[in-house]
């Protein structure tokens, strides 16, 4: 059933305008404010990333719950990092992060895609994405969520809105990796707290290894840049580029106390 969000604080003109918060119901994907379906390049693009995630040979197996279940968000914008964009995502990602602890499902997740630019070589998406970031940050009302760091040379970074933290998986045309390329633009926000209940449950570490060795199975070797929160910075990971020893995130977040 589509619920409209509540007041939403970054709503303007542009954020509106922009927007297109979106989920699947009944093989149909609804825009969640109106109930109608949504537009015709977003519902082709999304059944694209069902398409990739459902394939059997996809490693992560809590994307493939999340799109089995029904239990993610969708959102199509123009162009990634442009104003417009930028605040049509915060305006949707408060929404879910506002659903996300009502949302039925094992794993959820918020997927932003968008529809240029397209060729992009690793290098210059890994620059877009922590550029759009950035952006997004700049427009963010809460303070940075203090169960993690804004530093992203810090081993416990992760990227926060809204006063949750995520962890973000880029999908871009020219990925290296198989499991991160996709023919769109795309951002996938993955909340923190969800790998830390995993972890008390006592599920992560066999979630982790299944994941690493399907990726590892499926890429003829293991991700060099995959570690465990906490052993190493996981901005390293965000934009699924092999990046080499010394490798600095090219952009700083201010954090809020």
């Amino acid at each position: 059933m589509v619920t409209a969000p509540s007041k939403n604080p970054y709503d303007s003109e542009a954020a509106i305008q922009n927007s297109s918060y979106a989920q699947f119901v009944d093989g149909v994907l609804l825009l969640s404010e109106s109930g109608e379906q949504a537009p015709a390049m977003a519902d082709r693009v999304h059944g694209a990333l069902r398409a990739l995630v459902l394939d059997p040979e996809f490693p992560c197996v809590g994307s493939r719950s999340a799109l089995n279940q029904g239990s993610y968000r969708f959102a199509m914008y123009q162009e990634m990092n442009s104003a417009p964009s930028t605040a049509g995502l915060a305006r949707d990602l408060y929404s879910f992060v506002q659903e996300q602890l009502r949302i039925e499902g094992d794993f959820t997740t918020f997927i932003a895609c968008f529809d240029v630019p397209k060729s992009l070589p690793p290098v210059e998406f890994e620059a877009q994405l922590w550029e759009q970031l950035q952006s997004l940050h700049k427009l963010d009302q809460e303070p940075w969520d203090p169960t993690v760091e804004s530093d992203p040379e810090d081993p416990r970074f992760a990227f926060s809105f809204a006063g949750r933290a995520f962890f973000v998986v880029g999908l871009s045309p020219m990925a290296e990796r198989w499991a991160r390329r996709f023919p769109w633009p795309a951002l996938a926000f993955n909340a923190h707290f969800q790998f830390e209940k995993i972890r008390e449950d006592g599920r992560f570490e066999m979630m982790r290894d299944t994941i690493r060795e399907r990726d590892a199975k499926l890429e003829g070797e293991t991700n060099p840049n995959v570690e465990d929160f906490g052993e190493h910075t996981e901005a390293r990971q965000y934009s699924g580029r092999s990046v080499p020893e010394g490798w600095k995130c090219p952009v700083r977040f201010e954090r809020d106390e």
